[in-house]
């Protein structure tokens, strides 16, 4: 500390922050001291009448004295500084308008894609494959050659076959030139007796008999030339095949050659809860449902088709039904036993007032929503949700076309405050906890916390709730 004696015409005193910045000054005639203290500290700076301001104060007083300015310029400036925070009274929120649309009504379930129709293909006689005429993922149309069995050995019996007709169609015509004489000697002569003419007659049926089971046989070595030539009996898409050319195949082997299925048209089985069947019956008897496909992150649409069929019986382990659409598929954007989320179009919501699901709240006197007014302020509005989809909300009463409706930075509201609005750029699934639209000293929101935020203090100045934590461990507080 240092006391110095100056001479001056004026009474200054001097307040220096630590940064440096003077606070106040204090002017005056006299002659005086000053105090110092370090770069950054406190000047007093005084001048008085008196020739020597320290035989007046003493030292310990101009200290004092330097310490209460001190004080009273800190007091000042924490003042301000809560003057100027009281002053910001509006919210930031994000907010969208009411409009007016049609909501549609989904009922979804979890499904898997089948084919229309899937066949394996298998060999329907036992030889060597000599031949492959098929590339894998190749589509075919239904007759397309596909493989081929060696076929001699079917050739063969084939020429036996026919060998044994022709040697049975002799003894046949023979046969029949005897029971003709013996017809006409028992008629004309009586040389022969009645038991050689029906004996002769005998022979030739047997003989009939035996040309007819040559034929059969002939057929049938036909047939299997035939189904040495292995032909598609589906128009679809090859898979990846399963025997190469070279290979002994049978007709009692466990694997097929190929599967063929047919993508286009393409079924997907999905299951719907059994309270909602009686609902799809009745709107199936109206006209044809529609049937969405999504993918496994029930994110992109891959297909849109109409539903086919309900099944004829509930998984009791389930209790679900299981339902069968139809997508013409294409674009070959489903693809057999693939994962999809199904979306049945019940019906359309006509000229519904929608708001974002983010809008509504939930107290103990039920929905509400905050509608910001034209002086933008906050005002709590109980509305009715007459139905929810996805991010929508359709609302049965409490708003009107072009309302504006705060969708987040609900838990810092409460009726009447300034808002700072701006366009959401979408609507978050599920409401935001929010408080009670209540007056007076009422639990604000006691059990009405928010999915995806805590709950707002009571909009009208309510007490806090007891036991109303919200997800974020936030207590609503009163205003």
């Amino acid at each position: 500390m240092m006391v110095t004696r100056i001479r001056t015409l004026s009474l200054n005193v001097y307040m220096l922050a630590p940064s440096g910045g003077v606070f106040s000054r204090v002017g005056g005639v006299g002659e005086g001291y000053m105090v110092s203290q370090g770069r950054k500290g406190i000047i007093f700076k005084m001048n008085f009448k008196a020739r020597n301001a320290v035989a007046l104060l003493g030292l310990p007083g101009v200290l004092l004295a330097t310490a209460f300015l001190a004080g009273c310029s800190n007091a000042s400036s924490s003042a301000a500084a809560s003057g100027r925070a009281a002053g910001l009274s509006s919210v930031p929120v994000a907010v969208a308008a009411a409009r007016r649309m049609d909501l549609p009504v989904y009922l979804s379930g979890l499904g898997s894609v089948t084919p229309w129709n899937s066949v394996s293909v298998r060999s329907r006689v036992d030889g060597q494959l000599t031949e492959v005429a098929f590339k894998e993922g190749q589509q075919v149309q239904k007759g397309q050659l596909l493989a081929v069995i060696d076929p001699r050995p079917f050739e063969v019996q084939l020429a036996q076959a026919q060998a044994t007709l022709f040697k049975d169609q002799a003894q046949l015509r023979d046969a029949k030139l005897n029971f003709q004489r013996f017809q006409d000697l028992l008629k004309q002569s009586g040389a022969v007796s009645q038991q050689q003419v029906d004996t002769q007659g005998a022979l030739v049926d047997q003989l009939d008999g035996a040309t007819r089971n040559d034929q059969a046989t002939i057929d049938s070595a036909k047939l299997q030339i035939t189904y040495c030539h292995i032909t598609a009996p589906i128009a679809g898409r090859i898979g990846l095949r399963l025997v190469d050319a070279g290979n002994i195949v049978h007709a009692a082997d466990a694997n097929p050659l190929l599967i063929i299925t047919q993508l286009q048209p393409i079924a997907v089985l999905f299951s719907l809860p059994e309270d909602q069947l009686q609902t799809v019956a009745q709107h199936m008897r109206q006209g044809t449902l529609t049937v969405e496909a999504y993918s496994r992150d029930d994110q992109t649409k891959l297909a849109t088709g109409t539903l086919g069929t309900i099944d004829n019986q509930i998984d009791q382990t389930t209790g679900t039904g299981r339902l069968k659409a139809m997508f013409q598929n294409n674009d070959s954007s489903l693809w057999p036993n693939q994962f999809v989320n199904a979306r049945l179009l019940l019906e359309s919501k006509k000229n519904a007032i929608v708001v974002p699901s983010a809008a509504i709240q939930r107290g103990p006197q039920g929905t509400f929503a905050y509608v910001v007014k034209a002086d933008k302020t906050a005002e709590v509005r109980p509305v009715t949700v007459a139905l929810a989809e996805g991010n929508l909300s359709a609302i049965g009463q409490g708003l009107a076309e072009g309302e504006i409706v705060v969708t987040d930075g609900q838990d810092k509201l409460k009726a009447g405050m300034t808002v700072d609005a701006t366009a959401a750029s979408g609507g978050r699934r599920g409401g935001q906890g929010g408080a009670a639209p209540n007056d007076g000293s009422s639990a604000p929101g006691a059990n009405g916390t928010g999915a995806n935020g805590p709950r707002s203090a009571a909009p009208n100045g309510g007490q806090p709730g007891a036991g109303g934590d919200s997800k974020q461990g936030h207590r609503g507080k009163a205003q």
